[in-house]
């Protein structure tokens, strides 16, 4: 029941963030020739993982199993950045939504705007200092069972914008995460290990991929974060 609820606001969010790709790219809109920036004012952070109560259904449902081997991965078997609005590719358009006052270019780059880190609270005033960081990294998830799928399913979940798999933050924090699972690294905000071990979890129960036993143990942990 709690997840019915969930996935219907779910569907009604991925409707409104449907009206701001079409409404409000970040792109110059077209037969603008002045090559002035654009302004983006709407904003939309890291769509909405479910409530702590779902993320532990999901939880549970989890494959527990020992990490696969990384023979074989490179990260061009997970194409990005692929293009979604007009010029605008994965990494400008999560730019544009996570940011706040962001302004590009003719060619879709932030050339402005302001950044708040959700990992270590860093304020940023450059896009070149923001990484957009996919929650479960990809060689995290080649490990967890994206060894076995296609092409195109790994390009589809390395430039998911519908759900909680892509966040802009600071490059230092990404940087220092790397492709390690919530039980080697969380991020520096305590304050933020609800969310993330909502959004982490969620990810992984969508696309079927598989937790280790350490890992499991400390989403459990960082879960229980929400409660208090």
């Amino acid at each position: 029941m709690r997840r019915n609820r969930w996935h219907r606001a779910t569907l009604a969010a991925t409707a409104a963030l449907c009206l701001w790709s079409t409404a409000a790219a970040p792109a110059v809109p077209a037969g603008n020739l002045t090559g002035r920036p654009a302004t983006q004012t709407l904003r939309r952070d890291l769509p909405e993982p479910p409530p702590a109560s779902v993320a532990r259904e999901e939880l549970a449902e989890l494959v527990v199993e020992a990490p696969h081997s990384m023979d074989g991965y490179s990260r061009a078997k997970f194409p990005h950045w692929i293009k979604q609005m007009g010029s605008c590719d994965t990494r400008e358009v999560v730019l544009s939504r996570d940011g706040k006052d962001v302004r590009t270019d003719s060619e879709c780059r932030a050339v402005s705007g302001t950044w708040t880190s959700a990992y270590d609270g860093k304020v940023l005033n450059a896009a070149s200092q923001v990484d957009i960081d996919h929650m479960v990294p990809l060689a995290n998830a080649w490990r967890s069972g994206a060894d076995g799928w296609d092409t195109d399913k790994r390009k589809g979940f390395a430039n998911d914008l519908t759900n909680s798999q892509l966040i802009a933050v600071s490059a230092s924090s990404n940087r220092s995460k790397g492709d390690q699972g919530p039980d080697q690294w969380q991020p520096p905000l305590a304050s933020y290990w609800c969310t993330y071990a909502r959004a982490w979890t969620h990810v992984k129960h969508l696309y079927r991929l598989h937790v280790t036993q350490p890992e499991q143990t400390t989403l459990v942990n960082m879960l229980d974060t929400c409660d208090q």
